[in-house]
């Protein structure tokens, strides 16, 4: 048995932190997994995500206040002692800080860094932090996606990368009867209803004002369902009354079980600004939903190329033409085989355990 400890930021929904779950559920059971949150506690983190629940006696949460804690290397430290590390794998550019300084005083663990965009190194200061971080422990190095790869090669070339493409739990997200989850959601919509979907934070950067704005060019059957919170939710929701679009744009706020969401859609719609390796529209494609999606970041990676569509600006008219055309092709196909193929949980854990112990004797 070999023990396994992952690092995050935090532990709120979210992309990688949901892929850092899945790990924890796919990975060897032979391996003992813990996971690291650098800030929060335990309940709050809970109450924001009680998918956390289920694995609450392999979590550890540090509760960083802000800024550069020194006292939070000591406490890795310690925790790689205790549960004597051997492989430690952080994700994003904080946790690569702290673990790799831990790692390199610990000095009996193997580090791994998955890094899940590459955006942020857009800014100098992160790619200076970064170059530091690599330097401290030297860790095998893991892209998400093809595209990052490419960054990350660029402005750090002295380091092989790796890519390991993110995954989902396609047991868990399936299709389903729309009419069944349209019940569950308590939508009361027209049965002629075409429903479009979009589930990410409300934030400027998601781009929902794009997709609100392109329901003024699509006939009044259309109905879009937006699933989350943000800082943006008022002013989305000033957009829609100016559009007149109350009756036709539905924000539902969090939902628990994402499959049904999923299930409700004829069509799922990501109009990013910015993205890395996006796990929605995984897991919207693994329920039979076609998705149409901005060209930024890892997202043409998740398409599939025959059922979902790719489009290379969001303005409003554009979506609004792409979300025609997925409509009216749904019952043509279901893009869950390119996912099945591609993107499998267990696929992406068996690649990271290959690369964990490589020359290890197990």
């Amino acid at each position: 048995m070999k023990t396994i400890i992952h690092v995050v930021q935090h532990l709120s929904p979210g992309g990688l932190e949901t892929m850092v779950l899945d790990m924890l559920a796919f990975t060897n059971p032979e391996h003992k997994i813990v996971l690291v949150s650098l800030e929060g506690t335990l309940t709050e983190s809970i109450q924001r995500w009680p998918r956390l629940s289920h694995y609450q006696e392999q979590l550890i949460f540090l509760d960083k206040p802000s800024g550069f804690q020194t006292s939070t290397i000591k406490k890795l430290i310690s925790i790689f002692k205790e549960h004597q590390a051997n492989i430690v794998h952080s994700h994003h550019i904080g946790p690569l800080l702290y673990a790799g300084c831990a790692v390199k005083w610990y000095g009996k663990a193997e580090h791994i860094h998955t890094e899940h965009d590459a955006w942020h190194l857009n800014n100098k200061k992160h790619r200076y932090l970064q170059r530091l971080a690599l330097s401290i422990s030297e860790p095998k190095l893991v892209a998400d996606a093809h595209f990052v790869k490419k960054t990350l090669s660029l402005i750090f070339n002295k380091y092989p990368i790796y890519t390991i493409k993110n995954g989902i739990d396609t047991s868990k997200f399936q299709s389903g009867h729309r009419q069944n989850a349209h019940q569950t959601l308590r939508l009361n919509l027209p049965e002629e209803s075409i429903i479009i979907g979009n589930a990410a934070r409300l934030e400027m950067v998601k781009g929902q004002d794009k997709l609100i704005e392109a329901f003024r060019f699509l006939d009044s059957k259309y109905h879009l369902l937006l699933a989350g919170s943000g800082s943006e939710k008022e002013y989305l929701q000033r957009l829609v009354a100016e559009y007149h679009l109350e009756k036709r744009v539905h924000f539902l706020g969090h939902i628990d079980h994402m499959p049904t969401f999923y299930q409700a859609l004829d069509v799922f719609c990501l109009p990013s600004n910015n993205e890395g390796f996006p796990l929605s529209t995984l897991e919207a494609q693994s329920c039979g939903v076609p998705c149409i999606a901005n060209d930024v970041g890892g997202v043409s990676e998740t398409l599939c190329p025959t059922y979902s569509l790719l489009v290379a600006n969001n303005d409003a008219i554009t979506l609004a033409q792409g979300i025609q055309a997925l409509a009216y092709q749904k019952e043509t196909g279901s893009p869950r085989d390119f996912i099945l193929k591609n993107n499998h949980a267990g696929s992406m854990a068996t690649a990271y355990e290959n690369l964990y112990f490589q020359g290890v004797t197990i």
